[in-house]
């Protein structure tokens, strides 16, 4: 019996540890097999269709698309993960949203809009994850380096560019910048206790 082409995409995002591109998927065909790039696409829009109804949903982000489950489900999975995610810091979230709300922009601007010294520790934490990274540096006496999100930010928050990023009425109102980019589930309160001791430190 003949796969449709449905199928096929489905088995390939399902089985991806990260987002594929149009190409990417066309380098799993054999080329007299392969589809067009406009078959590929309508598949992939009846597979978004599909979706509406079911537990996961096809998702297009920066880097291609992605097979996830949808976010209303995720109180339910997260449930089968022995091991929970490492919680980002109060001052490392208020750091990353910097980053992506106000790029490109150095670390001495970050400390100047947060009034607390961010350290090298910090910064090097986000660019491990790929989340930021190095673009340049300005043109000011030291020539500090300027940072900017990856694709990999994006990818991580399901965006497809930065200009999706939910407005902040003011910034820095930094209350707010863990309700606008929810990395984590909040903190618990003896946890937010621990976070403003260290911000009082750094």
């Amino acid at each position: 019996m003949e796969m449709k082409l449905e199928q096929i995409l489905e088995a390939l995002l399902l089985s991806a540890s990260r987002p594929l591109s149009i190409n990417e998927i066309l380098a799993a065909f054999d080329k007299e097999k392969s589809p067009s790039k406009d078959e590929l696409r309508e598949s992939l829009k009846q597979i978004e269709v599909d979706c509406e109804t079911r537990g996961v949903e096809l998702k297009k982000v920066s880097s291609g698309y992605r097979m996830q489950v949808k976010q209303i489900h995720s109180s339910y999975v997260s449930k089968l993960w022995e091991e929970r995610p490492q919680r980002l810091s109060k001052a490392t979230l208020e750091t990353l949203a910097l980053i992506a709300y106000k790029q490109p922009i150095t670390r001495g601007e970050i400390e100047e809009i947060r009034g607390v010294s961010v350290g090298t520790q910090l910064m090097r934490g986000l660019m491990d994850r790929g989340w930021i990274k190095i673009v340049g540096q300005r043109d000011v006496p030291g020539r500090p380096s300027v940072y900017a999100t990856t694709k990999e930010f994006l990818d991580y928050f399901s965006l497809q560019h930065i200009r999706e990023l939910p407005e902040l009425p003011e910034l820095p109102d930094l209350k707010s910048l863990d309700y606008e980019l929810p990395l984590e589930e909040p903190e618990r309160e003896e946890d937010s206790k621990q976070d403003s001791q260290s911000n009082l430190t750094q």
